[in-house]
């Protein structure tokens, strides 16, 4: 609501070593996990089962899933462009670990563009260094409203199959942006926040302080 902070759907969840940098940034997936059918409420979960775009929303089967929100002090129109300028996200999203994004078409992001991440994971306490490349596809998308996007995340030893859905309302003095994400996969942890507090949080100050993508919508 206009004046709160961001509002998780579930308790703060721990993300520590290589995972925790892999969620720390875009996680999207290709084709076929996105249901027609509402997602079922996840255990600590309330308000709407799913967050949709056109109808689609989350994997309803998968092992993990966060949804959270954020009211923004900006116009619907600089909110937008910074989530929609996708290889613009590493210069106002602080991700744990180095990142590129590449758009693989051309023009405004619409249904059926892709982009891929490339996270460059530091070595842990107990984990080598690695490259994990996530393949994203825009599966629906309305302007100014709503997008939502899948892909896999593959690295060596590593694979995750999410969907993110988010939906953007304006409300006096800024816009309620909302976002749920889903992990389906031996390595998805329904203890993750994905990434998803960071990177509203991230958006919030961006947007606030009059950042816009490099390509206007």
């Amino acid at each position: 609501m206009p004046g709160t902070r961001s509002t998780a759907s579930r308790t703060p969840r721990r993300r520590t070593g290589a995972r925790a940098a892999l969620l720390a940034v875009p996680v999207a997936i290709t084709g076929v996990l996105g249901a027609a059918a509402p997602a079922a409420a996840a255990p600590g979960v309330t308000g709407p089962a799913s967050l949709t775009c056109q109808g689609k929303g989350v994997d309803p089967a998968a092992e993990a899933r966060y949804r959270t929100q954020a009211f923004i002090k900006a116009p619907l129109r600089t909110v937008w462009n910074l989530q929609t300028d996708v290889e613009a996200w590493p210069d106002w999203q602080k991700p744990a670990a180095p990142m590129t994004v590449r758009r693989l078409d051309t023009g405004p992001l619409r249904e059926h563009s892709r982009f891929q991440a490339t996270v460059h994971v530091p070595p842990g306490p107990s984990t080598p260094p690695g490259t994990v490349v996530i393949a994203s596809t825009v599966q629906q998308l309305r302007h100014g409203k709503c997008i939502r996007w899948a892909g896999p995340a593959d690295g060596t030893g590593y694979h995750i199959d999410g969907v993110h859905v988010w939906t953007f309302v304006e409300v006096p003095g800024g816009v309620l942006v909302r976002t749920e994400e889903s992990h389906r996969g031996r390595q998805a942890d329904p203890r993750s926040d994905m990434g998803l507090e960071a990177w509203l949080s991230d958006l919030r100050t961006a947007a606030e302080a009059g950042q816009c993508g490099h390509r206007p919508q």
